[in-house]
């Protein structure tokens, strides 16, 4: 049977509730699989998930947490724990880590992850930066479109953006078919400077890398970069080293050549800003329903972080996620490289 407890979850009382803090939210139902036929076997073939054995695999990570990590502040629900067993293809050991490295990365990136909420990025939402396309890919993958020219780096800072793509993340996530399929990213870097490219210096490039790869269950199938001019070389030979070989492989650089583009996604579920034949770019629906979805924000990111999740420290942290920089993000060092593109 499953055991839907949130024990470990500290929650201050209603009566001591500050402006940004919400009651405890409802113990949720039993899990209940909303996969189709068809995911259930393409989970099966791809992620070793067995629905016969599902709720005894979850109790068996509850149960690791429980004794490994006893204080840790997290969910316990069978649904959320899902996330973890399948983006680690139902490795116990695997998924444990990478749970412990979700929590670690939040706890170590307070100008990220500090009162994340839709209500906060309203202006980088308005900006275009970032949106989820209507159409999926023909894999059943969401695609997400980062536009970086639409940033003004004199209007806010570079981790503006990175909290608005880590939101559309965990909004993503909480459906079963994105925690199977997984999601594609098309980024268009048309417009891209020198000046804008640079504040994406190494520090913050192992960041969000680090966290993409090891710090959030999610799978990432394919990394299509469009319109990319020859800065992108400089800001690709940033990113490269901190890629796993497996992802790397996963990005592909199309430039202005549409058509290659549309080898990959087709036409009917692109926007007519790259060829396609499905409308023009929307950014106002899904700008809609992350504002929808800010009391669930509210209640998993702007909380007071209990003394005993001091225990998520350094050691736990993947690889590239310390919150020093070490002096490797010097601008000078960053321009450099990117000059070299020229």
């Amino acid at each position: 049977m499953s055991e839907e407890s949130d024990s470990l979850r500290t929650s201050p009382s209603v009566a001591s509730l500050s402006e940004n803090e919400l009651p405890p939210a409802p113990k949720p139902p039993g899990y209940v699989c909303s996969l189709t036929e068809e995911l259930v076997t393409k989970a099966r073939e791809e992620l070793q998930e067995k629905p016969e054995w599902r709720l005894r695999d979850v109790q068996a990570l509850r149960d690791m947490v429980r004794k490994e990590f006893p204080n840790l502040r997290t969910s316990l629900d069978d649904a959320f724990l899902l996330r973890f067993l399948r983006a680690r293809k139902f490795d116990y050991d695997r998924a444990l880590q990478l749970l412990i490295n979700y929590h670690s990365c939040r706890r170590s990136w307070p100008e990220v992850f500090h009162n994340l909420k839709p209500s906060a990025l309203k202006d980088v939402l308005a900006s275009g930066f970032l949106t989820v396309l209507p159409h999926t890919d023909p894999r059943g993958c969401h695609i997400l479109c980062i536009r970086p020219d639409r940033w003004i780096p004199s209007n806010y800072p570079i981790t503006e953006n990175i909290r608005v793509i880590y939101l559309t993340l965990e909004k993503l996530i909480q459906s079963e078919e994105t925690q199977v399929n997984g999601i594609v990213i098309l980024a268009d870097y048309k417009g891209v400077s020198l000046s804008k490219a640079s504040h994406f210096g190494p520090f913050i490039a192992k960041k969000v890398i680090g966290i993409l790869q090891d710090g959030f269950p999610i799978r990432i199938k394919a990394v299509h970069i469009v319109n990319e001019p020859r800065i992108f070389k400089g800001i690709f030979a940033i990113i490269k080293p901190f890629l796993k070989e497996k992802i790397a492989n996963r990005f592909f650089l199309h430039g202005s050549d549409l058509n290659s583009l549309h080898t990959n996604l087709p036409k009917s579920i692109l926007p007519k800003e790259y060829g396609g034949t499905a409308g023009e770019l929307d950014i106002a629906a899904w700008n809609a329903v992350l504002l929808a979805s800010e009391e669930d924000f509210v209640r998993e990111f702007c909380q007071p972080v209990p003394a005993c999740d001091s225990i998520l420290g350094r050691a736990l942290l993947p690889e590239g996620l310390t919150s020093d920089a070490q002096g490797d993000d010097s601008m000078r060092a960053v321009k450099s490289q990117l000059y070299s593109c020229y």
